[in-house]
């Protein structure tokens, strides 16, 4: 599962692990502290944002060579670029801070952290076990109309499955980082699948923006984004070795966070 409906909404399962936990975090300092009418609250945003803007600016650091070209890019953070250790010792900064500043913040702040903590890692868990499948067997078919099959065409190398549309903006904004990848990654199956559109559909944009992909697939029925858990469109996936899914990505991909996810990716290979 990598998204939920709110109503007709998509929304990524990350965000919503992270808006329970925090609210698990509150409710439980609330409980904690309303003796001394303390809470948490004020505190838990500050760590919220603290994190953010430390994972951000590490993984800035990390793929600067990446982002240089377009400074901009590096205050859009859709492309989901963070890198989450440095987030969460930042996290932890501001909590020490707060509590070492005020005494008695301390208890309903260390078990307000301690049960947000246990409550996003037990979720995150069952999720993540729910994730770990292998490839979906999904009947595909070609531009030319032929039956694909997704395991075959790994061929037991990595693969990068990328669902998209034409009518997907962000789609189509990533689609010159995928392409460019596609060519320079020749260890790394690229697969391009089409939700929910026709064959001439999908030829006519890729002609009109000069695209000369490898592994472009149908999914009229667009059963494969069902079959993984997603709702929103760009999704990609990414499979190891042994066709399990390792990775994931909602939203238009920069050359960063997708060299970032193939670097993870590769790193088996290495080993």
């Amino acid at each position: 599962m990598l998204t939920v409906n709110l109503g007709s909404l998509p929304v990524p399962i990350a965000l919503m692990l992270l808006a329970v936990a925090l609210l698990v975090a509150t409710g439980v300092g609330h409980v904690m502290g309303r003796d001394q009418k303390i809470g948490i609250g004020s505190v838990l945003v500050d760590m919220l944002w603290a994190g953010l803007l430390m994972a951000r600016i590490a993984f800035i650091a990390a793929w600067f060579d990446l982002y240089q070209s377009a400074p901009w890019s590096m205050l859009d953070i859709r492309d989901g670029g963070f890198t989450p250790w440095a987030g969460l010792l930042a996290a932890l900064a501001v909590a020490i801070w707060r509590g070492w500043r005020t005494a008695p913040l301390r208890k309903p702040l260390a078990w307000g952290v301690t049960a947000g903590a246990l409550a996003w890692g037990g979720m995150f868990g069952a999720i993540q076990t729910m994730n770990n499948a292998p490839l979906p067997q999904v009947p595909l078919t070609t531009l030319a109309g032929e039956s694909a099959d997704l395991a075959a065409l790994a061929g037991g190398k990595p693969m990068v499955v990328n669902l998209w549309a034409t009518w997907c903006p962000p789609c189509r904004r990533e689609m010159p980082v995928l392409a460019a990848a596609q060519k320079q990654e020749t260890g790394v199956v690229f697969v391009f699948v089409n939700q929910g559109e026709q064959g001439a559909t999908a030829q006519r944009y890729l002609n009109i923006a000069n695209f000369d992909l490898a592994n472009v697939l149908l999914d009229p029925g667009t059963r494969l984004g069902r079959e993984v858990g997603s709702g929103s469109l760009p999704t990609t996936l990414f499979y190891d070795t042994h066709g399990r899914l390792v990775d994931t990505h909602l939203g238009e991909l920069s050359a960063a966070s997708l060299a970032s996810k193939l670097r993870r990716l590769r790193a088996p290979l290495k080993r």
